[in-house]
């Protein structure tokens, strides 16, 4: 009896186990998954006319709080015209200036008749208190268009985004999120933030480092569906941990540990919205979940919003997994293929390993254009094993000293300043390195 009472329990256990995960996985993709609270709404308008309405060439000059309040629409020169920082900051300093003035004087003269003074105190209505408009001077902040931006990154997403939602798809979650990056990056593969955060998903390497590969070798951030995977992962732990869509995306920018502080404070993402407050809550993760609602309707009404949108051309591969380590030049040669065509197809490769400095990982999935005669061979093609190498090159790591530069660690090590930056992937803003940094260091040709 006590055997059959314990199957019993068993099976009971696993049906209600069963049933517990089949409402998660409903939960996941339920009708309201993406909801967008009253609260939200003028906030998710305001992105939407920022990616589809404003080029790089204007800026918007709003209200940080309440971005339905437009104080004007200023000229920009291009980003990538000469002097185009120093010109655009000085114009969006004179904008907020010009604006913080009227609201001065609205303070000061109430029934001001000045067009300008009226036309602001209209946007604030006749209740508006003095502390009101006092805390909207600090408020003023100019954002800059991105229709031209938003534009490039559907053309990008154009080669992965049927992949990306499968991946979301067959994790169970939303096929929409796949939309994310347009927030994040463009889609732009080799986006690199002031913070670290490279790829579309911009990732970190400290987050990264749960999901992905990096090392001297490779570093997954940079090929968009490893890293889409990686994504699915890290949203899927964020929903089960706050059991909400909008706080599981706000949680992607702002960490989850701030997210499930927020949640016990205030409850709701509606009210987090409205009311959370925190030194790191501040305006990028405020608006992160209304910038995904935008983009998300962007993108997926994109003909309607963008009507000169070229057709999408995609590129078949197939995948190989050599048996050993691979020289990247060698597999260039053996499938007759251009280098940089064969870096672009696996962004992942670091510049060390297409320098010639590492080799491709043993096992790693090297992706190849499915060319006609490729086709055929796509089943059993292989890399032969005369031209791989049972153990990877060598790549010591150093620990950055006080008053070490790139130039006296490469001298050091018998070693030229590319190599280093190469086998680091270094910024190439200055190629800055810091006190304890580590750095890998591949073996000099020669020391072998």
């Amino acid at each position: 009896m006590i055997v059959v009472y314990r199957l019993v329990t068993r099976v009971r256990f696993i049906l209600i186990a069963g049933f517990l995960s089949g409402c998660f996985a409903a939960s996941l993709c339920s009708a309201d998954t993406f909801s967008n609270p009253p609260a939200t709404q003028s906030t998710m308008s305001f992105w939407l006319s920022i990616y589809t309405r404003y080029p790089l060439t204007q800026g918007v000059i709003h209200d940080s709080r309440y971005p339905e309040i437009v104080y004007d629409v200023i000229e920009l020169e291009h980003p990538d015209a000469a002097g185009a920082y120093r010109i655009n900051d000085h114009r969006m300093r004179q904008a907020r200036a010009t604006y913080r003035r009227i609201l001065d004087r609205l303070l000061q003269t109430p029934g001001c008749d000045d067009p300008e003074v009226k036309r602001v105190a209209k946007m604030f209505g006749p209740s508006a208190t003095p502390d009101q408009l006092k805390k909207a001077k600090r408020r003023i902040r100019c954002q800059v268009g991105q229709r031209d931006r938003f534009r490039d990154g559907l053309i990008r997403s154009a080669i992965h985004i049927d992949a990306i939602r499968a991946i979301f798809r067959n994790a169970g979650l939303p096929e929409d999120l796949a939309y994310l990056p347009h927030v994040e990056s463009s889609f732009n593969a080799q986006a690199h933030s002031k913070s670290g955060a490279v790829g579309i998903w911009q990732f970190t390497r400290r987050t990264g480092r749960h999901y992905l590969q990096i090392d001297a070798a490779l570093d997954e951030r940079l090929d968009p569906i490893r890293a889409s995977e990686a994504a699915a992962d890290l949203l899927k732990t964020n929903y089960r941990r706050l059991e909400s869509w909008p706080l599981a995306i706000t949680a992607y920018n702002h960490g989850i540990s701030g997210m499930r502080r927020a949640k016990r404070r205030h409850k709701t993402y509606a009210a987090i919205f409205q009311n959370y407050r925190s030194r790191r809550f501040r305006f990028a993760s405020r608006n992160f979940y209304p910038e995904f609602l935008a983009a998300r309707e962007a993108a997926k009404n994109a003909h309607h919003y963008f009507d000169d949108l070229p057709p999408s051309v995609g590129r078949p591969t197939f995948q190989v997994a050599p048996d050993g380590f691979a020289p990247f030049k060698a597999v260039s040669a053996h499938f007759k293929l251009d280098s940089r065509l064969l870096h672009h197809l696996n962004p992942a490769l670091r510049p060390s390993v297409i320098r010639g400095l590492q080799d491709i990982p043993a096992g790693y999935p090297i992706r190849l254009p499915s060319h006609e005669w490729q086709y055929r061979l796509a089943y059993n093609a292989r890399i032969p094993h005369t031209l791989l190498n049972v153990r990877q090159k060598p790549c010591p790591v150093y620990r950055v000293r006080k008053g070490d530069t790139i130039s006296s660690i490469a001298r050091r090590h018998n070693l030229s300043v590319g190599d280093v930056v190469a086998a680091n992937n270094l910024s190439k803003r200055g190629n800055r390195i810091f006190v304890n940094q580590k750095l890998h260091l591949p073996i000099a040709k020669g020391r072998l």
